[in-house]
């Protein structure tokens, strides 16, 4: 019988990563008088945690940012560490009047369970709230398509417009609109301090325990009122995840949510790699796996010398337009594995389960959305979260729009913020499962 696996996942010669490490020497990764706390493998090798903390994104140096605490783990999630006031410079690039725009800094989890520490950007309009009950929380969970700190909205939040922030941080302008509908905003930097791109679960917890830090910092702007959040490629991954995991993880905070919008979203990693291995989305796929791997370093013992080179330069890095240019070289995952068949590892085998989140509904109703001719997601994948979802008893809603991954984002952005702001008024989601 013909498999209908794409051949880009297929093995190739054994031989092959054999004579890769015999061609390309090993990277010079430092040797470490103590292992950094962000970098320690319970029961891991030494030689493991230095290579985790070498490819680890570099220091901006900026202390909110760059510093973890001592005493994490005493901590509980949502705990705040820091607090600070960002209005001058946030709030010229929302162009919205703010009454506040503070960044805080938080205990969150890891992927794997382990402390950890997230970062957000909560704004509060100056427009004050005349609606029923408190005033309504929109999570803005922006398209962090990145390896780098730089590359987070809240450092372009604290530090101003730069080379490395994404455009998607303010456009389409889902935060300005919600603040001058008087919602207060949240906007995590739900990579967390790994800048773990593309992990589930460390984007659901940084998502929620931003929603747990900020109604400690400000109860009245943020403990009480309705939630919604929206999330688009990148984003929609911690979207997607918040929305399964809230019940479970933050069950004092998931009755407030009341709806998540999720678009373009990478649901099915097994599937994207059939997508973007070898070819020109291979720098986007290579970065996303840099990203799980810096939460799930089991992923770096399978990596050859060569990928360890690029894991380990100034790539570790990247932000989203360099991300893409490296698609250029159409790298073959198989070329950076010492397995020759690496997409058919327990290794991977673990990832793909793991990071579909199978069989866990989401506790909110759902807009899911997505472009129809998309290259790299398959709308297939959302297609099929619209379906498992259904099955599983949720509220959803699906719309597909006949443009493309970049376009989807603005051609989509009406219904997105109608379906929103409809939640915040108070009024039902409709059930469109059959």
């Amino acid at each position: 019988m013909a498999s209908a696996e794409p051949p880009n996942l297929t093995a190739i010669q054994p031989n092959i990563p054999g004579e890769i490490d015999a061609v390309v020497p090993p990277p010079p990764i430092k040797k470490l008088k103590r292992i950094p706390q962000r970098s320690r493998i319970e029961g891991g090798s030494r030689e493991l945690q230095e290579l985790r903390e070498a490819v680890m994104p570099s220091p901006v140096g900026d202390r909110f940012f760059d510093h973890w605490p001592a005493d994490l783990a005493g901590r509980k999630p949502g705990d705040l560490i820091a607090t600070r006031d960002v209005t001058p410079v946030a709030g010229f690039l929302v162009t919205v009047p703010l009454r506040s725009a503070r960044q805080v800094k938080f205990r969150t989890t890891d992927a794997t369970g382990g402390p950890l520490f997230g970062t957000a950007t909560l704004f509060v309009p100056r427009k004050q709230w005349t609606g029923p009950g408190p005033r309504p929380v929109v999570i803005n969970n922006t398209p962090i398509v990145a390896l780098g700190t730089t590359c987070t909205p809240g450092y372009t939040f604290s530090h101003g417009y730069n080379d490395d922030t994404n455009s998607t941080d303010l456009f389409p302008p889902l935060t300005q609109l919600a603040l001058d509908r008087g919602y207060a905003v949240i906007v995590p930097d739900h990579t967390g301090a790994r800048m773990a791109y593309a992990e589930p679960y460390v984007g659901a917890h940084v998502v929620l325990d931003s929603v747990r830090a900020a109604a400690k910092l400000d109860p009245k702007e943020f403990g009480r009122g309705p939630i919604v959040m929206n999330g688009y490629s990148g984003g929609a991954i911690a979207t997607n995840a918040a929305s399964r995991l809230a019940s479970s993880y933050a069950p004092d905070q998931a009755g407030r949510f009341v709806g998540a919008a999720i678009g373009g979203v990478p649901a099915d990693y097994r599937a994207l790699a059939g997508a973007m291995n070898a070819n020109l989305a291979s720098g986007v796929y290579h970065s996303a796996m840099l990203g799980v791997a810096r939460e799930r370093p089991e992923i770096l013992e399978m990596s050859n010398h060569a990928a360890r080179w690029l894991a380990t330069s100034p790539l570790r890095d990247l932000c989203t337009g360099d991300m893409g240019k490296l698609g250029i070289s159409h790298m073959p995952t198989q070329l950076l594995s010492v397995d020759p068949d690496p997409f058919h590892t327990p290794v991977a085998e673990h990832i793909f389960d793991v990071t579909s989140m199978s069989g866990q509904k989401a506790t909110m109703p759902l807009f899911i959305y997505h472009g129809a001719y998309e290259w790299w997601i398959p709308a297939a994948q959302a297609r099929a979260l619209f379906e498992e979802q259904c099955e599983l008893g949720a509220t959803a809603s699906y719309r597909e729009y006949p443009i493309e991954h970049i376009t989807a984002v603005f051609t989509s952005f009406p219904d997105v913020a109608t379906w929103l702001d409809r939640r915040l008024q108070g009024i039902p989601a409709t059930n469109e499962c059959r």
